[in-house]
């Protein structure tokens, strides 16, 4: 390889980029890879990756190879580096878009000498047609981005990325440069193991994205919160992440309809839409873009100014990466993101029939992030910790919601030394879980088959429950001590620090962690008030609610359910069509029983000088009536669920939750031939009788009183049944 270290690398910088200086270690790194060396670089999401390797590769003779994992990632950093050049040729992607034409244009500017950066997927550098080509020509080095994708423990693992090396060793013997925004140690050890670079000099950038907000929020009147949250950021552009591409096309559809200029993106649209919706909000065309993580690999927004996660993702280094694509110039980025533990258990059922180490796997990523999400420890220093890098809390400056917001802290000497015991006791050879059932005396099947419960010890923390526990565990590994031993899925031990506290206890002051099993729990809104529930209002609610089921011999919950009686102390309506904007309510429902209400409503709010937050009215997805009125033709036609599932792409689930949706707003549906099928007259009578009498709608108690004796399924047809003939 030609030595280009005398080169002028500032000049060269400025010619091509336009830059006076190098960001960070940015011109170390490209200096070792001028020099010939393997180079590992982990830099955090804005850091300034790709210039790492574009710059050499237009400084050296050949063509630099490039991995990439998106076809729209290359793309746009193909376009990038054509910008600074004025030669077409000087960059190209390889991969299943190109027609043969193009391909054949691709491997004359290369064979010419023209191409100096080559962009390929892993799956067509597999091809024996690409290997025999690029043997032919001059390779100046290869290149890997997200190089995470070659770990199991990495939070996008890709296979073919794990016959990479194998691949480069075929083509040419050149350096590698590998360079990914998130891993943690273990993801790091891997990958230089994998490509057979455990000679590579390794650049470590700090973690530390000190201008993002980092902020938990309860998901609660989700769609709500987040049309308030843009609202109040009104002209900001931000991206929403969604597990599901239905949700992303839902919620952009809302979003719209609310009067905000969002756009949805994700793998199920076809190329063409995806990268005009790409193009529209990278030239502010769209303020919002609603997507999947398929979008933001490589995206060059500076000025993305927040991140909301719809959905918690499946790891912490997801949300790193996918938070890390606000505020890359150095300005405002703001984080937010909406958790239940609903979502997490969805999340585990993916994870279900793939190998049993893969779940395990999953299951070890997904328990971390919900640590992150139940936490009350600074943000930022646990994500850091995470990455294995140390933090003082108070260079925080609030600049998470921990922090602006700190819980109460109290004296744990005593609870960190019973649990350090306790693992002690149980040989440092469980996880989490196990620990905190064992202290807090749960007997749980594995207890039970390690015989754990007979321990002296067992149950010695039983005044506190398995949360409590949970986060003492957290804490300690966030103070350093305990380590989890990842190759073992979590296994938990004392580090010497944790063995010198046991022997010597010191104060070790605990914070009171968030509990998001607690539906009551205030909910922060952007002002960073509480939106707190008016007591007051909702006890004269459920008293008229009470009086109205009396007069018309019906329970309660068929007139309004609880969670709508809580949305009307929040907004407030004083007219049938505000009543409508309330959660479950839709026109049958405010038209039936909604006069008493809204003029109760109506008086509390003149007496009490209330003021109403009319400014945020959200309007609902009326013409999500397209798939409901198809939905209702299809059971007027007497199709079983299960089919009309199916050609809508949903599970039964569903589909109950939709017809349970219509009916709770007022609108009556007909399913009795469907439940004829599943239940005799009898059982039918039998669960009827029970709703009528019953004082709520909640399906456990409905099927603890019936012992078992029907399932959620039957029991859930039954109460769709009674509230669309009572209620409607």
């Amino acid at each position: 390889m030609e030595n280009l270290v005398d080169v002028d690398l500032k000049n060269a910088l400025k010619k091509y980029f336009g830059f006076d200086q190098f960001k960070g270690k940015q011109e170390s790194i490209i200096t070792n890879l001028l020099e010939g060396q393997n180079t590992f670089v982990i830099m955090p999401t804005g850091g300034g990756k790709s210039l790492c390797y574009q710059l050499p590769a237009l400084l050296l003779e050949g063509t630099a190879i490039v991995v990439s994992p998106l076809i729209a990632l290359m793309k746009n950093q193909v376009d990038a580096i054509r910008n600074v050049s004025d030669k077409e040729a000087i960059a190209h992607f390889l991969n299943s878009s190109l027609t043969k034409t193009e391909v054949n244009q691709v491997k004359s500017d290369i064979s010419a000498g023209h191409t100096k950066l080559l962009y390929v997927a892993p799956e067509s550098l597999t091809k024996q047609e690409y290997i025999d080509f690029l043997t032919s020509v001059d390779i100046s080095f290869f290149a890997i981005d997200e190089a995470h994708c070659i770990s199991e423990w990495g939070h996008d693992f890709r296979p073919e990325y794990r016959r990479l090396r194998e691949i480069f060793e075929r083509i040419s013997n050149v350096p590698i440069i590998a360079l990914t925004a998130t891993a943690t140690p273990k993801v790091q050890y891997d990958i230089q193991k994998n490509l057979n670079m455990l000679d590579a000099v390794v650049f470590k950038s700090s973690f530390n994205r000190d201008n993002l907000y980092y902020e938990i929020r309860p998901k609660r009147d989700i769609d709500k919160q987040i049309i308030k949250y843009i609202r109040s950021n009104e002209g900001k552009s931000g991206i929403i992440y969604c597990l599901s591409r239905k949700k992303v096309e839902e919620l952009a559809e809302l979003l719209q309809v609310n009067g905000i200029n969002a756009l949805p993106y994700h793998a199920g649209l076809d190329a063409a839409t995806r990268a005009k919706h790409q193009d529209m909000f990278l030239m502010e065309e769209a303020s919002v873009i609603v997507a999947t993580i398929a979008f933001g690999m490589g995206i060059d927004k500076p000025d993305v100014r927040f991140v909301i996660h719809h959905d918690i993702p499946k790891s912490i280094e997801s949300y790193y990466q996918e938070t890390g694509r606000a505020g890359r110039d150095g300005g405002e980025g703001n984080c937010l993101a909406f958790y239940q533990y609903k979502d997490i258990e969805k999340l585990e059922k993916f994870l279900q029939g793939k190998p049993v180490a893969e779940q395990e796997i999953g299951k070890q990523l997904l328990n971390e992030i919900v640590s992150y999400a139940e936490t009350s420890v600074c943000r930022r220093k646990f994500i850091l910790h995470y990455f294995g890098e140390g933090f003082n809390e108070e260079n925080c400056n609030c600049n998470c919601d921990n922090c602006k917001h700190p819980k109460e802290r109290f004296e744990g000497q005593d609870f960190v030394q019973d649990m350090l015991q306790a693992i002690v006791d149980l040989g440092e050879v469980q996880k989490a879980k196990h620990i905190c059932s064992f202290i807090s005396g749960k007997v749980t099947s594995e207890i039970k088959s390690y015989k754990h419960d007979q321990l002296e010890n067992f149950g010695l923390g039983k005044e506190k429950d398995e949360h409590f526990w949970n986060a003492v565990i957290r804490q300690s590994l966030v103070g350093g001590l305990l380590y989890k031993e990842i190759e073992s899925y979590g296994i938990i031990k004392l580090t010497d620090k944790g063995k010198e506290f046991l022997n010597h206890p010191t104060s070790f002051m605990l914070i009171k962690e968030h509990d998001y099993s607690d539906d009551e729990d205030d909910t922060i809104v952007a002002s960073g008030k509480g939106a707190v529930l008016d007591e007051n209002l909702y006890n004269h609610l459920i008293d008229l609610r009470k009086s109205i089921s009396k007069q018309k011999g019906i329970p309660p919950f068929v007139i309004f359910q609880e969670p709508s009686l809580r949305d009307m102390c929040f907004q407030y309506p004083i007219t049938i069509d505000e009543l409508t904007n309330i959660q479950g309510v839709g026109n049958g429902k405010a038209t039936r029983y909604g006069a008493p209400f809204i003029s109760l409503i109506k008086s509390y709010v003149e007496e009490n000088d209330i003021e109403r937050p009319q400014d945020m009215v959200v309007k609902s997805l009326v013409n999500k009536s397209g798939l409901k009125v198809q939905l209702i033709q299809n059971i007027d036609r007497k199709l079983p669920l299960e089919d009309i599932g199916r050609s809508q792409g949903k599970t039964l689930e569903e589909i109950i939750d939709e017809i349970e949706a219509i009916v709770a707003s007022g609108t009556r549906v007909n399913i009795n031939y469907y439940i004829d099928d599943i239940l005799d007259t009898e059982n039918q009578e039998e669960i009827y009788n029970y709703f009528k009498e019953a004082e709520t709608d909640d399906l456990i108690e409905a099927y603890n009183e019936f012992d078992g004796d029907y399932s959620e399924e039957e029991l859930r047809i039954m109460r769709i049944k009674f509230m669309s003939e009572m209620g409607n």
